[in-house]
């Protein structure tokens, strides 16, 4: 899965065979707005045109949860991977309805399941607001007064624009400070449930076969989106193509990638070596023996903890690789060599400068990294949701945003941190009024956890943890705040959020009561990260400005969980001395079940096997190309020159493991499931034929 990002744990020895070309091949998550016309003429012979463009644009669709999708009919039918909508197929499930392990059919319009708190976006059209944005800080402005500057800057051009269009509208940040985007997205709430195949489908071969390839997986669900109660008209859709790409075809990934490292510095990176990474794949390796071990012990425990789990092992995969990335030589040297390259590009003293505020900064924020990490946030590559490391679980999360709640609304809005910006409520309020359930013993176990994990990095004499901890074992701790908090329920959460300040204090809730007593040490954390963070974008947008000098428009961005194009062909790969064909077909399915003897986590659903009969096995089914995609791309369209739905991306081979910090397309590749292998599932195995027709119909 691409979700969270690729990796594994013996990734270190293939890294070697990573080969960098001078011209980079296909590199590159493009902007909308610059897309790399010149590189697809000279190469591929191809120029898209502007309405080619802004129709894939708009097909193109963000989920939320972190992935991607696109519109493949014109009555709001959105394709996305399984493992993207299982966030939704979890919280829709109760005992007597597992929908992540037995999938889901809504064969009428009236039978599709509404999703809590899944919102989509589409983005409608970008701005480039850099001036308005760093004219906001003035020179000689101490690191606070930037910060605030520029934090005003921000929430003031995405209200006005929110206000001003009625779109979400978020500013991106580019080339780490290099560059400022105004991104207006139309928004849906409502959105239902239509079709998902079980999660063995989805996710066969599981864990060893993750990141693998050749590949067999059905990852995919679809969803319907609703305007007023009927289904939307979206704004563009994909035609469905039955035959889906060929060999060496020129094909395009439109989706979101979550977060590259590929424009850091190396004292960025050196410190993500050292000192993130190990940190967070310590926490992962825990984790996943906690959830296995809860889940093993009922059919209802693996239920609750399903997604979560494989959620874990992805992201312990994920940093496995993107560390033996890190600590691979001939990737460093690159690396370093690039580096030098901008810096010669810089005038005299200018590269020393920038270069070297970087360092300063970033050490400063190692100094706050235990703080920052346990009180405040635990992501520190990508967007920060503020789930801080220390205080793991649903109830927390809604105590700790309830008590900001009421200290940040009553702010000017450009002075608010920014989830709670003006410009971003409805989507807010849509999270924090979710129904979704909460299990009190799974918030128990993963509060117990957190609170180990926070006693044994500080120490129980620590005074903040002796606050935290009030005496008491973190199992008893965790006890007494999840039995005696209210916030689980969301009339109370709705109370509370209405009542302000003055309400929360009344409350006497044990678990807000908690979210308060951290919260000065956790703001804390949070500011320095953020003043360090303001003069690294500063130095950042000096270095950005050589890089385009010594480079020109010759790369992209890193990415920003924001919509981009990427482009390459469908090609297999050598490996280890043998050919690795580009697609895999029905035949390979079954002969790879039939070789495990259809055993865990290689077994096929029972639908399948009583089924097997009706397949055409020559039917393809995963394909490979060398598109460039990260963690975010899930789900994205794979779409040919004509604009055409060709696969859907689901993850990518154990090659990919480099390309968070560098791309190369030697045997690196993308790895999709085919348009053809989609209707055969829906015709043949589900009984789905109203669901094919309805994405073939507009051929």
């Amino acid at each position: 899965m691409v979700f969270s990002r690729f990796a594994r744990a013996g990734a270190l020895a293939l890294l070697t065979l990573v080969v960098i070309e001078p011209l980079r091949a296909d590199e590159g998550m493009w902007l909308y707005t610059a897309p790399p016309t010149s590189q697809l003429k000279q190469k591929y012979q191809f120029e898209p045109t502007q309405p080619w463009l802004d129709h894939l644009q708009k097909a193109s669709v963000r989920f939320n949860t972190g992935g991607s999708g696109s519109f493949v009919s014109a009555d709001g039918l959105v394709i996305t991977n399984h493992h993207v909508g299982s966030d939704s197929l979890d919280k829709l499930g109760d005992e007597q309805h597992n929908y992540l392990r037995d999938g889901f059919y809504a064969k009428t319009r009236e039978e599709e399941l509404k999703c809590q708190d899944l919102e989509l976006n589409v983005l409608m059209s970008i701005e480039d607001v850099t001036a308005a944005v760093n004219g906001a800080v003035k020179p000689g402005l101490k690191p606070e007064q930037a910060t605030a500057a520029r934090t005003a800057a921000i929430a003031n051009l995405e209200k006005e624009s929110k206000d001003k269009t009625g779109l979400r509208s978020d500013v991106v940040t580019l080339y780490q400070g290099g560059a400022y985007h105004l991104h207006r997205y139309k928004r849906y709430d409502d959105v239902r449930v239509v079709f998902a195949p079980e999660q063995q489908a989805a996710f066969f071969g599981g864990d060893p076969d993750n990141f693998e390839y050749p590949r067999f997986n059905l990852d995919i669900c679809l969803f319907r989106v609703y305007e007023n109660g009927q289904p939307a008209t979206p704004p563009a859709f994909l035609k469905w193509s039955a035959d889906g790409p060929t060999e060496k075809e020129l094909v395009f990934v439109s989706g979101h990638p979550g977060a590259t490292a590929r424009q850091l510095t190396t004292a960025e990176l050196t410190d993500q070596r050292n000192r993130i990474i190990p940190s967070l794949l310590e926490m992962y390796y825990r984790r996943e023996v906690l959830l296995t071990s809860f889940a093993a012990r009922s059919n209802e425990n693996l239920r609750r903890s399903n997604d979560d789990i494989h959620g874990v092992q992805n992201n312990r995969k994920r940093y496995d690789g993107y560390l033996a990335a890190l600590l691979d030589p001939e990737i460093t040297e690159t690396l370093q060599q690039r580096e030098a390259k901008v810096r010669g590009a810089l005038k005299t003293g200018e590269a020393k400068s920038a270069f070297e505020r970087v360092a300063a900064a970033q050490a400063a924020q190692a100094k706050n990294g235990r703080m920052f990490q346990y009180y405040e946030s635990e992501r520190t590559l990508g967007k920060s949701y503020r789930a801080s490391r220390g205080f793991a679980g649903m109830a927390f999360k809604y105590a700790r945003l309830l008590v900001r709640a009421a200290d940040e609304r009553p702010k000017p809005n450009g002075e608010r941190f920014e989830e709670f910006r003006d410009s971003g409520r409805e989507s807010f309020e849509l999270d924090l009024f979710s129904d979704s359930p909460i299990y009190d013993d799974y918030e128990k176990l993963r509060l117990t956890d957190s609170l180990n994990d926070l006693a044994t990095e500080f120490g129980v004499d620590e005074p903040m943890v002796k606050t935290v901890l009030a005496g008491k074992s973190p199992a008893v701790r965790a006890q007494e705040l999840i039995a005696g908090t209210k916030v689980k329920d969301v009339a109370f959460r709705k109370q509370m959020y209405e009542g302000g300040a003055a309400a929360v204090a009344a409350a006497k809730d044990p678990m807000m009561e908690l979210a308060r007593a951290i919260d000065a040490t956790a703001r804390g954390a949070r500011k320095i990260y953020q003043e360090h963070t303001e003069a690294k974008q500063q130095a950042y947008a000096q270095i950005a400005a050589a890089r385009f000098a010594a480079e020109g428009a010759t790369n992209a961005p890193d990415a920003t969980f924001t919509l981009r194009l990427s482009y390459g062909a469908v090609e297999g790969y050598e490996e280890n001395g043998q050919r690795v064909a580009p697609f895999t077909d029905y035949a390979g399915l079954y002969q790879r079940a039939t070789e495990h003897n259809n055993q865990p986590p290689f077994d096929l659903p029972p639908r399948w096997l009583d089924r097997k009969d009706r397949i055409k096995m020559e039917t393809p089914y995963n394909f490979v190309c060398t598109a460039d995609i990260i963690g975010g791309s899930s789900g994205s369209p794979v779409v040919n020159k004509a604009g055409e739905f060709v696969g859907i991306i689901f993850d990518g081979n154990i090659q990919s493991l480099a390309l968070d910090i560098i791309y190369t397309n030697k045997q690196a590749r993308a790895v999709s499931t085919h348009s053809a292998a989609i209707i055969e599932a829906l015709r043949n195995v589900y009984d789905a034929g109203a669901l094919a027709d309805e994405l073939t119909k507009s051929n």
